[in-house]
């Protein structure tokens, strides 16, 4: 019984963190993968020696080199390329796939014009990674406006903003890019799993309360006579 109790007690304050857990398991079946990744937002690894010889034949001109990149490392989702929702690649992890997302094309960019001496920062929106420059011309995913994080590699600078940006577009570029590429399977598997606990968890509350009501104590009614 005493393990029962503390299961129960368990379940009830621990269920959002199951929740999350089984979440992460599905998603990163490799935890360091998700650590990895988040520690390179901050410090993104600009590599000029292995996009050497990605460059070698591309032109001077900053918009002709993004346009050559941009061309020779087509989109792809992080689930396609990675196996996973969210992936920050290394340049030659890029190279060596051959495809990427936004992120991943703004890394070998910003490693060409790192190898070609371009002077550029990195420039985040909550739903897109980009390389700006001087002459970059703006445009609706790429512009000042939507910019919440900006780094300069040369100085080292850094600086944060408020993006204007609407929820409903962060909310179409999350399932875009994250529940509709996702694999069938993985799909099946996390959604069974959160009902599962969801199940576990109703069973336990409604023995819970049948427990309790079996152990109430009995009130009868006394009869006076007059």
């Amino acid at each position: 019984m005493l393990v029962s109790r503390s299961w129960k007690r368990f379940l009830r304050r621990c269920f959002p963190l199951l929740l999350l857990l089984w979440v992460l398991v599905v998603l990163y079946p490799n935890p360091l993968n998700l650590v990895t990744s988040l520690q390179r937002i901050l410090n993104p690894q600009i590599d000029a020696a292995a996009a050497a010889g990605f460059c070698q034949d591309m032109p001077s001109d900053a918009s002709a080199i993004e346009s050559c990149v941009l061309e020779r490392i087509p989109y792809s989702y992080d689930w396609e390329t990675h196996g996973m929702p969210w992936y920050f690649p290394t340049v030659e992890e890029v190279l060596e796939n051959g495809q990427g997302d936004c992120k991943s094309r703004a890394l070998v960019l910003a490693s060409v014009f790192e190898a070609k001496g371009i002077p550029y920062t990195i420039n985040w929106s909550p739903i897109h990674v980009w390389v700006d420059y001087e002459g970059k011309d703006d445009n609706s995913l790429e512009n000042t406006a939507v910019t919440f994080y900006e780094q300069d590699p040369e100085t080292g600078e850094r600086s944060l903003q408020l993006p204007r940006i609407s929820p409903r577009q962060v909310l179409d570029v999350f399932w875009g890019g994250f529940w509709e590429p996702m694999p069938d399977m993985r799909k099946v598997v996390l959604i069974c799993g959160l009902a599962a606990l969801v199940v576990l968890r109703l069973t336990w509350l409604r023995r819970g309360n049948e427990g309790k009501a079996e152990h109430a104590p009995i009130v009868q009614g006394h009869v006076s006579s007059a």
